[in-house]
């Protein structure tokens, strides 16, 4: 990432600076229709009129629609300086489709920003590809970091084509999310952590989140 990327993916990113949300505007394209991890709390409604977080949406769209798409609103709109991947399900599920995605978007518009927000199983093994499309913020879900309130929170998690519950699931996850985050700082990668605060599950456990996330070199942290 150049300085001047570097400067504007501090200063442009709504969910990064807060003085950013007043003036610069961001555009998710909703191209991952899968999940790995099925969380006790989720519920990834697709149209609903109290539902506008990212994540949610009222259909999925191709690659190649993502781009149309994306182009239409970049000329009704000057102020879109972030596109991201948020979903419906997690972008690393389906990586193809979202890698082919941001491929298409940083060729074709190279000053835009891009971020990514996953839980961050299936990042260790696409950092080098995600760098290479251009993506300079990556948004983790970090919602335990102590496995046995971690499997209070997963139900189960799949990777390999195998599925994981219980503790295992729990501390799988754990163990790929700090080598993401670990490996996303190495490529210079901007990196959030996302707190999902779950009422008497991981209330008091948000404090001890936040410490270890800035301990694997994480950038921010917010709780939800």
């Amino acid at each position: 990432m150049s300085e001047l990327m570097k400067r504007r993916a501090l200063d442009e990113h709504p969910c990064f600076s807060g003085g950013a949300s007043a003036r610069w505007g961001r555009v998710h394209l909703p191209v991952a229709p899968n999940c790995n991890i099925q969380c006790n709390f989720c519920n990834r409604l697709y149209d609903c009129a109290n539902e506008s977080r990212p994540g949610v949406t009222r259909r999925l769209l191709e690659p190649a629609d993502a781009l149309a798409e994306l182009n239409r609103l970049l000329k009704r709109r000057s102020d879109i300086a972030v596109v991201g991947i948020a979903g419906p399900g997690d972008p690393l599920c389906d990586p193809g489709r979202t890698l082919e995605t941001l491929r298409a978007v940083h060729a074709n518009h190279p000053d835009l920003l891009i971020c990514v927000s996953t839980n961050g199983l299936n990042l260790p093994g696409h950092i080098d590809e995600l760098a290479d499309a251009g993506v300079t913020h990556v948004t983790v879900t970090v919602n335990a970091i102590d496995p046995h309130i971690g499997q209070k929170i997963y139900a189960s998690v799949t990777m390999n084509h195998r599925i994981y519950q219980g503790l295992e699931a729990a501390q799988l996850l754990l163990s790929r999310q700090e080598e993401a985050i670990v490996g996303l700082k190495q490529r210079g990668i901007l990196v959030k952590i996302n707190t999902v605060v779950l009422p008497g599950i991981n209330t008091d456990h948000i404090s001890a989140i936040a410490e270890i996330a800035a301990a694997w070199g994480a950038d921010q942290c917010h709780k939800a």
